[in-house]
């Protein structure tokens, strides 16, 4: 039995679509979670500044002396994963390689739409990864800036004329190419689901790149005792604001309120 936690950060709130998996199929683990919300979106930042970010959110997480990192952040996952988890011994698993194969599985027609931020977008990451594992796949790419802020601000919901209306300017060019599989390649667009399902039709089948970081996790861990496990939230700004958004994202409550860190420290 291994009863070190499992260390998880993003940008903002939107990772906890992550831990929203992780307590579903892992729950006796204990979790430290890690919001960097004075600095969201990193989408929008160059690769430099994404990269000395990252640091420091591992920094501060391996202060819990965890077994593992889920970097529950695709534009870390695409820019920054490959420098930093060489950087430490602690097993660092990203959301790109595991949506890529929920993707391919998921997909019948091979006509694949990854709708991200700009930072993953730019990256070409999940272009790359489709087409190195499948080359036949046909990959549709769209960088989507305004999705962070909307789900920050709880705007997630159909009927919600601010959300459908730039959902729908979003979502046309990737509409236009028929696909039958659309990556949602950021953790904070599972809250949107429901917005872009209904634009998108009933078939195409939406992948949530956080739950499938999580799945990938379960296979490479030892696990902690049967117990039940608890989740210590941390951010870098308004822990107040986090506790009110976190319940919708995790579908339930927080096992203890967030406390505030200051991440320039690490």
């Amino acid at each position: 039995m291994d009863n070190r936690p499992i260390g998880v950060f993003d940008s903002g709130v939107g990772g906890l679509t992550a831990v929203r998996r992780l307590h579903e199929i892992l729950p006796h683990e204990d979790i430290i979670y890690f919001g960097d919300t004075g600095r969201v979106p990193y989408g929008t930042r160059s690769a430099e500044t994404i990269l000395k970010y990252t640091r420091q959110d591992v920094r501060f997480l391996r202060k819990f002396d965890i077994k593992a990192i889920v970097v529950a952040c695709n534009t870390v996952s695409a820019t920054a994963l490959d420098i930093v988890a060489n950087e430490t011994d602690v097993p660092m698993i990203g959301v790109v390689w595991p949506a890529c194969a929920a993707a391919r599985a998921a997909t019948k027609t091979g006509r694949i739409g990854v709708i991200g931020t700009p930072a993953t977008v730019r990256s070409g990451v999940y272009d790359r990864m489709l087409k190195a594992a499948d080359p036949n796949l046909a990959v549709f790419m769209q960088p989507c800036p305004l999705l962070v802020p909307l789900v920050e601000n709880g705007r997630v919901h159909c009927g919600d004329i601010v959300a459908e209306t730039v959902v729908r300017e979003y979502l046309a060019p990737i509409k236009a190419q028929n696909v039958d599989t659309l990556i949602l390649a950021c953790t904070h667009y599972p809250l949107l689901s429901e917005v872009v399902a209904a634009e998108m039709g009933e078939n195409v089948t939406l992948i949530d790149s956080g739950a499938a970081a999580a799945e990938s996790v379960r296979g490479m861990l030892v696990p902690a005792e049967e117990r039940q496990g608890k989740t210590r939230y941390f951010v870098s700004d308004d822990p107040q604001g986090f506790n009110q958004l976190a319940p919708g994202f995790l579908n339930g409550s927080l096992d203890f309120p967030a406390e505030q860190v200051d991440i320039d420290a690490y």
